[in-house]
Formats: C-alpha cells, structure tokens, sequence
C-alpha cells in the first residue's frame, strides 16, 4: 500500500513542478504583451506612485518624493505619454526621457 501512495504522490508533485515550470516561464511573455502597447512617461506620476526610476538612493517603484518629478516614471497607453498634464516639465507635458524640473 505504502508503493502506490508514494507512486502517487510521486506523479503529483511531478505534475505541480511541471505545471509551476510552464507559468513561470510564460511570465516573460506576457510581460511584454503588456508592454507592447505601453510607453515610460517622465513627470507625470504623483508622489509615492511611480513605477520606476526615481533617482539616486532610491530603489524604484513608490520612490517618488514629490508629484509629477522628472526623474520618475509611469506607464502610460503608448502615445498618450506628451499629451498628459505635467506641470514641472518645461513643455507641460509628460516626457519620454527624464528632465529637470522647471521651477514654479
């Protein structure tokens, strides 16, 4: 009895490894299905909502320290990025690139 439990158990695990193996690896795809149709976006997230890059001593996402900071990004639908309200940015809109921030 105790051979087909741990046949059985055998199986299983072998088949939640191979199952977890497949998910993770169509991970990366899908990543950048999502990121197919989106773009980075300079100056336009608020304090503490970026997704990324927030500069030196900060370690990314969340790290914004004040809204619409030049050097933070977001993601944005793909061409809407230097449509979008920022006011620090010298053009008043979001940027592909970080910049510095005009002063008020």
């Amino acid at each position: 009895m105790s051979a087909i439990t741990t046949k059985s158990i055998s199986a299983a695990s072998l088949a939640l490894a191979v199952g977890a193996a497949l998910s993770l690896a169509a991970a990366p795809v899908a990543a950048q299905d999502r990121m197919a149709d989106k773009e980075k976006c300079f100056g336009v997230a608020l304090k503490g909502k970026n997704d990324c890059k927030a500069g030196a001593g900060t370690t990314c996402a969340g790290t914004s320290k004040v809204d619409y900071q030049g050097n933070a990004w977001s993601l944005v639908p793909k061409g809407t990025c230097e449509k979008t309200a920022s006011p620090s940015s010298p053009t008043g809109h979001g940027q592909l690139a970080e910049f510095k921030e005009k002063k008020a």
